[in-house]
């Protein structure tokens, strides 16, 4: 991504530690020693090409530009890929950064390799484009260009991630936007089809760009605990092959220690303290046939005692990457929980490399074996992309589906199943309603009730692994607008957005009509006798159905249109009243559903303060109006058995783009000098602002606080409680509720 890298000659950086630089013999050599087919001429051609169109251009380091397609080409020979992925790898910045052509690419390398590069390469010309939106829209186009071809990720994940090997060099504010959309798109997309080692590398570089202060804090933390702990794990590794060989199972046992920014996700995730994360100590047990994973299992779990709802089987149910492995935890050697993958050499393979460990030579050619990675258990490797393609097409907006896919790329999974078995795969949080569109959308347009393992369940229960899911459906095509807070997957979204988009138009039209007729009478006007086309080619709305759609989504004030038809007006139009009404229907813009209606009062709870991007809904309480709670406040229990009390309801686009909150935290932490200090500045760090505190239940040694924060959303609030928890005085954190 060469914008992300490139400088100009006149002003380069101080020069950094040489990377040497594959030189041409050394690369074909790389790509012959797996490929013995390699066109030898082709990879030659796109080596000399590249460094020619390139030329001078220098990168951010001061390293000549050239350099930085054949480090890539580089990455890519580790993963064994063929011929035209090294050439495209070669030449995928040439059509963007230097006078060369998508044809030209074609007649000196084939159609193969032209779509290839096309594919990675960005829309860098849409110069009339806001920056997000152009980036919306590059990702876009290669989520595109994905689903046709795989090799087109994989280039693109090598490319970004010897940019972020280097990203030193470039600015600060430059630096944290590519940090950023790293971890947010590219490593989410490098998991979706398997490829671990890489999307972890492009995490941990994200991450310490991104959180440097975090990053220090959990390093202290794992290497005071690895002083702790260490003699305790250190024979663990024998002792298993031990136990296992005394069973007559061959295995190859090794440790594995958790990345910094794999302990930072689970501890965003988790309501536990550092020290109670019970995977820290992993151990990974590689054995030679299927049948050896669950004899080995046996065995461990004879060995030491399982720690119980911690065991998955990912070989009978694989992940939709084709992520295939036993997971348990036991309790280990003095007392330490350690977590355990059991798997065979070939499934340890696809973990690590993903859709790239079934590239091989075969049939006298060299590429992708499909057959193979059929054999292992896999599927489609773009399968579970397929729904963001869907997304694209059905006309989403370039934010909304890119918040969608980052949405869907970052949840686990959950799998559950249709009446008559069929297996639906969802990410963890997903509803009746994420069900419903992954079966079909005629499915999902038409539910109005959901059956869960043959009971009636509301549509906001979260669906189980294992779950049999019966839809309800209903004669009428209607999906509630109020619905989308009731879907956790773009694909969902997606298709209920565009439901209501088809028909919410018209309503809106008349609300407009009729708000400029009620507005023109005050002023004693008639619609019938003014002609609005002087409004329309002011205020440039389109059509006269425009203005009135404008008006009736409240983005355009009726007094305006008034203001311009007649100008001695101008000023006289809106009372002290009218104005408090405004007022009021600003305050309520922050959510939108359970029909809510002018003067209805709304407020949030106390018990739980929902912020921007938690989950809701509504309580409809006498006298009191509708008390807006996030979905797991266990005030909720108190209206469990009436139904019609509670109103689905949902952020607007302001309250999610602007609108700050209070979240309360409540910490349990160390009765010692300065620890309340050193919470104040772990939230100050991030970008929390403490509104207020109270301590209750002190004792010698620890004491509870509440801490009022302001906060922007439901994710800075997470953030915020997984800094805190990374502080070694910090023993619990987390949001009230209630």
């Amino acid at each position: 991504m060469a914008s992300d890298s490139v400088s100009p000659p006149a002003a380069p950086q101080p020069a950094a530690k040489r990377i040497p630089v594959l030189r041409q013999f050394e690369l074909i050599e790389a790509v012959k020693a797996y490929d013995p087919t390699a066109d030898e001429a082709l990879l030659n051609r796109a080596y000399v090409y590249a460094m020619k169109m390139h030329g001078s251009q220098l990168r951010a380091s001061g390293d000549p530009y050239f350099a930085h397609p054949i480090q890539v080409a580089g990455i890519l020979t580790d993963y064994r890929l063929d011929t035209a992925t090294i050439v495209t790898a070669l030449l995928h910045d040439v059509v963007e950064d230097t006078s060369a052509t998508r044809d030209d690419i074609a007649a000196m390398f084939g159609e193969e390799v032209a779509v290839l590069v096309e594919g990675v390469t960005k829309l860098s010309r849409l110069e009339l484009q806001a920056e997000h939106t152009r980036q919306a829209e590059n990702l876009r186009k290669f989520i595109l260009a994905i689903s046709k071809d795989v090799r087109v990720l994989l280039v693109k994940l090598a490319d970004r991630l010897h940019n972020m090997r280097t990203l030193k060099y470039v600015k600060p504010e430059k630096r944290e936007r590519i940090s950023r959309e790293t971890l947010e798109v590219y490593a989410p997309l490098g998991r979706s089809i398997g490829i671990h080692s890489i999307a972890s590398e492009l995490e941990e570089l994200a991450f310490e760009h991104l959180n440097p202060t975090a990053r220090t804090a959990i390093e202290r933390r794992l290497e005071a605990l690895k002083l702790e702990h260490g003699r305790a794990t250190e024979g663990v590794a024998s002792e298993i092959e031990r136990a296992l060989s005394e069973a007559g199972i061959p295995a190859r046992v090794y440790g594995r220690e958790k990345t910094p920014y794999s302990i930072w996700r689970k501890l965003q995730r988790k309501s536990v303290g550092f020290s109670s994360l019970s995977d820290i100590y992993g151990f990974r047990v590689l054995v030679q046939f299927e049948d050896d994973c669950y004899r080995a299992l046996g065995v461990v779990h004879r060995a030491w005692p399982m720690v119980p709802e911690r065991f998955k089987d990912f070989i009978s149910t694989p992940k939709s990457n084709n992520y295939r492995s036993l997971h348990t935890t036991v309790v280990g050697p003095g007392g330490l929980r350690i977590e355990m993958q059991i798997r065979t050499e070939a499934m340890d393979r696809v973990a690590e490399d993903g859709v790239a460990a079934h590239w091989a030579y075969k049939n006298h050619s060299y590429g992708f074996d499909r057959e193979a990675m059929e054999k292992d258990g896999g599927r489609d490797p773009l399968q579970n992309l397929r729904h963001l393609v869907q997304v694209i097409e059905h006309g989403e907006g370039g934010e909304d589906w890119v918040e969608h896919a980052k949405l869907e790329m970052y949840l686990d999974q959950v799998f559950v199943f249709t009446p008559k078995g069929r297996l639906i795969t969802l990410p963890r949080g997903g509803m009746a309603l994420d069900f419903a569109y992954g079966v079909h959308t005629e499915v999902g347009d038409t539910a109005v009730g959901v059956k869960i393992n043959g009971e009636l369940k509301p549509m906001r229960t979260a669906l189980q692994n294992g779950d049999v899911v019966e839809i309800i459906r209903g004669k009428k095509r209607e999906a509630p607008a109020d619905w989308r807070s009731l879907t956790v997957t773009g694909r969902a979204r997606s298709a209920i957005r565009r439901h209501i988009r088809s028909s919410e138009r018209d309503e809106f039209q008349k609300l407009g009509r009729t708000t400029l007729e009620q507005a023109l009478g005050r002023a004693g006007k008639s619609l019938a006798d003014v002609s609005l086309a002087p409004v329309v080619e002011t205020l440039a709305t389109g059509t006269q159905e425009d203005l009135f759609d404008s008006i009736g989504r409240g983005r355009l004030a009726a007094n305006r249109v008034i203001e311009i038809l007649f100008p001695a007006l101008k000023g006289t139009l809106t009372s002290g009243q009218d104005r408090k009404k405004i007022a009021n229907d600003r305050a309520r813009m922050f959510v939108r559903g359970g029909g809510l209606t002018p003067g209805v009062s709304i407020h949030f709870g106390e018990c739980c303060t929902p912020v921007p991007g938690d989950r809701i809904v509504g309580i409809l309480e006498p006298e009191k109006g509708l008390t807006v709670h996030v979905i797991d406040c266990q005030k909720l229990a108190d209206f469990a058995d009436d139904d019609s009390v509670w109103q689905d309801l949902q952020w607007t686009p302001e309250a999610e783009q602007g609108a700050v909150g209070m979240a309360r935290l409540r910490a349990t932490i160390q009765n010692a000098p300065g620890v309340l200090g050193q919470v104040a500045t772990v939230i100050g760090e991030a970008g929390g602002n403490i509104l207020n505190l109270r301590m209750a239940h002190r004792q010698s040694d620890f004491f509870d606080v509440d801490l009022d924060v302001e906060v922007a959303d439901a994710k800075h609030a997470i953030s915020i409680i997984a800094a805190l928890r990374a502080n070694p005085n910090v023993d619990t954190v987390e949001r009230s509720r209630g």
